[in-house]
């Protein structure tokens, strides 16, 4: 799609480069294989040996938010029902690389690409077993630790909608037409512009690229924990829409211990919201695999 985008990165780390920095601060680890896992928005991740997970930020912005979960996510432990990576390693920034870096046990599992809806479906009691343990975790711990709180500011649904209306005039040649007719309906009706402020500390990117599955379809794992913040907990509560079929959301929120109308209705656009970012960039990599699910996630959050 060209231009400058939000997932361009400031700099860049090739394997090579990966098993140098990691082997100088990490001599125990210089002999393993290093290998290219994936990248993101903020970091590139590499895999050690099937044994750890490193990641190394790719953008100013992302730094800040390294050291946040160096500090935040060992105290996570207790609070944690599904598996997550735990901070071993501590790299520091050096003359070869200009910030900080994380090295995480690794945590085995698939993305949830293509599941079935019956799959999907055995994980709605996991899911929120596991948000109510992580919502419940103390805001003013989490604050201490440098965690941000709505500094996306979740709540304004009308900023958010007049994003929406960009992104998908960006869209609409990689769209069927029933697809951007189903999107901009729901964006005509939306009339709420903005839902009272909530504060729980989230996960705060909780999609299909930051979700493990077993081998039933079973959510496994949650990674990439570099938007964790303080906010609206409808952001993590998304994942009901854009990851659940609709007959397993009320088992979720039951479970959960449910949801007002207004964060149903925040999540629901949360659940739109991102998968329609996870496309554009989709888009502009030529990925195909992830343009699907991403479209997937999108028509699942809006069916009913």
């Amino acid at each position: 799609m060209g231009g400058t985008n939000v997932w361009d990165a400031e700099w860049e780390v090739n394997e090579e480069q990966a098993r140098m920095l990691i082997g100088r601060q990490f001599p125990q680890l210089s002999s393993k294989e290093v290998r290219r896992l994936d990248w993101g928005w903020d970091n590139t991740v590499f895999l050690i040996s099937d044994e750890y997970v490193f990641r190394f930020p790719r953008r100013t912005i992302a730094v800040s938010s390294i050291r946040m979960e160096g500090k935040l996510l060992p105290m996570l432990d207790a609070f944690m029902t599904i598996p997550y990576p735990k901070p071993l390693f501590y790299g520091e920034a050096s003359d070869e690389y200009p910030a900080p870096f994380l090295g995480y046990a690794y945590v085995p599992g698939d993305f949830p690409i293509g599941l079935t809806e019956e799959r999907r479906a055995l994980s709605a009691e996991t899911l929120a077993k596991f948000l109510r343990r992580l919502h419940a975790f103390p805001v003013q711990a989490a604050l201490k630790c440098g965690v941000q709180q709505d500094h996306r500011s979740l709540t304004d649904i009308a900023s958010r909608k007049v994003k929406l209306e960009g992104f998908l005039s960006k869209l609409v040649e990689h769209l069927s037409p029933e697809e951007y007719g189903v999107i901009e309906a729901y964006i005509s009706r939306l009339q709420t512009d903005h839902v009272e402020a909530v504060n729980a500390l989230l996960h705060g990117d909780l999609h299909f690229k930051n979700m493990l599955v077993n081998e039933k379809g079973i959510v496994s794992g949650i990674i990439d924990w570099g938007d964790l913040s303080v906010g609206h907990p409808a952001c993590d509560l998304s994942v009901a829409y854009s990851f659940l079929p609709p007959y397993a959301r009320g088992v979720f929120f039951e479970t959960y211990g449910g949801a007002d109308e207004e964060t149903k209705l925040l999540a629901r656009l949360i659940a739109v919201y991102i998968p329609v970012l996870i496309l554009m960039q989709a888009v502009d990599d030529r990925n195909k695999a992830i343009a699907a699910e991403a479209k997937s996630n999108i028509m699942r959050a809006l069916s009913d």
